[in-house]
């Protein structure tokens, strides 16, 4: 719990004084002003980072160990089925539906077939309830390829208007005059990296967390039904 707490904080912290960091060194301008001169592109930015932001706080809180495979549902399926109490497990699973539940109940229902049958039906459901959750955290590693990518746009977009304002002059031109075309195309590349390189950092870090789960929950009901093995 505190390491959870400390990760949304730190992540709060990095996405709301980033900009303002950057914009410090300017002297006197403040947040609001960098951020307006990246123009519409550098609020879509900011937009990715909100929601990339509520995404990390919510997969903390789902996507972990007590969450996917909680310690007393694993206690009472093991009880239960060591009385032999299989239909009582099977309603168990369906009524608490997790990661661990899932896969057990799709087991529970090839009993009475052979071991091969029961290990197939265990093994897909793993598989599906995995890729389930890869999809999930696959939205964080969108964003982080995104945002860079917005970075960029915004970046040439500002260099084409500032070349266009050179280009246009008739005489010499002042650098105030393509001044607010160079910030947009430097502030949008700040952002983009601001909100893709957090972001990477916690795609893989649940990518991880998710294969630990996974192999840990794949383990637990590989014990449950090794009692079926030579049952055929």
């Amino acid at each position: 719990m505190l390491r959870l707490r400390l990760a949304i904080l730190a992540l709060l912290g990095f996405l709301l004084t980033s900009p303002s960091a950057f914009a410090a060194e300017g002297g006197d301008v403040n947040v609001m002003e960098a951020i307006a001169s990246a123009g519409m592109i550098g609020y879509l930015i900011i937009g990715m980072s909100m929601v990339g932001g509520a995404l990390i706080i919510e997969h903390f809180t789902s996507i972990k160990r007590e969450k996917l495979a909680p310690p007393e549902l694993i206690d009472e399926v093991e009880e239960l089925f060591g009385e032999a109490n299989y239909q009582e497990a099977l309603e168990l699973c369906e009524a608490e539906p997790t990661f661990f539940t899932n896969v057990v109940a799709a087991g529970i229902r090839k009993l009475g077939t052979n071991f091969q049958a029961i290990e197939k039906s265990v093994e897909e459901m793993e598989d599906a309830e995995s890729v389930k959750l890869h999809q999930k955290i696959g939205w964080l590693s969108l964003i982080a390829g995104i945002g860079p990518m917005m970075g960029l746009f915004g970046t040439v977009t500002g260099m084409v208007g500032a070349f266009a304002t050179i280009g246009n002059s008739k005489g010499g031109v002042e650098p105030s005059e393509f001044a607010a075309d160079i910030s947009m195309a430097l502030m949008t590349t700040v952002l983009g990296l601001t909100v893709a390189i957090p972001t990477q950092a916690f795609y893989a870090f649940f990518r991880n967390r998710v294969t630990m789960v996974t192999l840990e929950t794949g383990a637990i009901v590989e014990d449950l039904f090794e009692r079926f093995r030579n049952a055929d």
